[in-house]
């Protein structure tokens, strides 16, 4: 696949559509999984031009900075801490409207306004979040957890990954 997306205007619902067979199309052809975080995360970004959208992979005991686009971030999160912590934690989505009424959240940027984080689930294991913050109240919904959640189905995660 050619490396220019094709972004389109119109409802979120047909954005993500378009975007869904592109990202397909990309991590089909790249076996290494950082490359692949780090042009979904540059697709994602491109098409929404959100504020912040990455990766934190677990570690041991915690989340570790993975590939994003946007401006600098929390390096390391505890299980359990803040909504990245927090879906880790819980092994399932958690959109947040207004960050500022989430217990514990975690500001890694004054600008943020509402956040998305989805698991990355391989093996019956959470090995990282897929975390998007917005610098728009109430920007994420159901339609972005299942859009996002078909587009996560298509990394593949060697056996080694770990």
């Amino acid at each position: 696949m050619a490396e220019d997306l094709k972004l389109i205007s119109g409802t979120k619902h047909e954005q993500y559509e378009n975007l869904l067979l592109q990202t397909n199309a990309l991590l089909a052809h790249e076996s290494d999984l950082t490359a692949n975080m780090a042009n979904f995360c540059a697709a994602l970004k491109q098409q929404f031009d959100w504020l912040w959208v990455g990766f934190y992979i677990v570690r041991g005991d915690e989340l570790v900075l993975g590939p994003f686009q946007g401006p600098i971030a929390c390096t390391r999160i505890k299980k359990g801490q803040g909504v990245c912590g927090s879906c880790w934690d819980q092994a399932k989505p958690v959109i947040v409207h207004d960050v500022e009424q989430f217990p514990g959240h975690i500001a890694c940027s004054s600008l943020s306004k509402s956040e998305v984080v989805l698991p990355l689930i391989r093996n019956g294991q959470v090995i990282a979040v897929l975390d998007i913050d917005s610098e728009r109240l109430g920007s994420f919904d159901e339609t972005d957890v299942v859009f996002l959640e078909k587009m996560l189905e298509a990394f593949s995660v060697p056996e080694s990954y770990g």
